[in-house]
């Protein structure tokens, strides 16, 4: 009989080993994707993202404009790309005080101070006809060593930020990552919606004991005159700058209108026609 709490002990090794602490301030790397991630991507460059035609018609008619009107001017990156945008982070545990078990992370980014919580506790997620936030609904669980996170009730938000969108019936999954004094996070974006396949991407973090987070405050402020109820955009095939980046960079006009097909190396085959014209 003595043995059942040692057994028992043994069972609950293999569990408390796949956990690995998430906490502490994380430095954003920008080595991937650094124009993306600073000062934002080019006009008209969906390359290599599974759109479909409406979210490209939709980007075609986006103008930078929008973050001019008062309604837009503070709003935060929502949290699948909010990894994306500028910004350190800072990463926290709620513990049970008996137990000592994890309930809860939290995370806060830099670029507006967005937290989000990440349920520990099984609870199941909301109703479809529940608030969607910017922040989404997320509960996570240990796959291994990686912390897996699925969020639901998404605002609707954005894939890139030269008007590429994102709707408010998509999915994500995460995946959290820690090698030593390095974190990865994987993001898995679903959308019925805009996406023909789902889209994947990772960013970068490392350890930063020295990052204290400060507070961000934005106040609405009229920069520009507008007549009431003007809405910024392009009606279709009017956007005179849709093709500068494929000039610019001497890229065939098709491959950085995105697509999944853009994604694989066979697309090259594609083009190789064009190139010999």
């Amino acid at each position: 009989m003595k043995l059942m709490p040692f057994l028992a002990a043994l069972l609950f090794v293999p569990l408390a080993i796949a956990q690995v602490d998430l906490s502490g301030e994380w430095g954003q790397k920008m080595h991937e994707d650094a124009p993306e991630r600073g000062g934002g991507p080019e006009i008209g460059d969906y390359t290599g993202l599974p759109i479909n035609d409406r979210a490209r018609m939709q980007a075609d008619s986006w103008d930078a404009d929008k973050w001019t009107l008062l309604e837009h001017q503070c709003e935060p990156h929502p949290a699948d790309y909010a990894v994306r945008g500028p910004g350190s982070m800072r990463i926290w545990a709620d513990m049970e005080p008996l137990t000592k078990e994890v309930t809860a992370w939290h995370t806060m980014i830099m670029w507006m101070n967005p937290e989000r919580t990440i349920y520990m506790d099984d609870r199941p997620h909301p109703s479809q006809f529940a608030p969607h936030t910017w922040g989404g609904f997320s509960t996570g669980e240990w796959v291994d060593d990686m912390l897996k996170v699925t969020t639901t009730h998404l605002k609707e938000g954005w894939l890139r930020r030269n008007g590429l969108p994102r709707s408010e019936k998509a999915e994500m999954t995460e995946y959290f990552i820690r090698h030593g004094d390095a974190l990865t996070v994987v993001t898995i974006v679903k959308d019925p919606v805009f996406l023909t396949e789902p889209l994947i991407r990772t960013s970068n973090w490392i350890l930063n004991p020295g990052y204290a987070p400060t507070p961000q405050y934005c106040v609405p402020s009229r920069e520009i005159d507008h007549p009431i109820g003007w809405v910024p955009h392009h009606l279709p095939g009017t956007n005179p700058w849709l093709y500068d980046y494929a000039v610019k960079n001497g890229f065939p006009r098709d491959a950085v209108r995105g697509g999944a097909e853009t994604m694989y190396p066979e697309y090259q085959q594609k083009l190789e026609p064009e190139r010999r014209r």
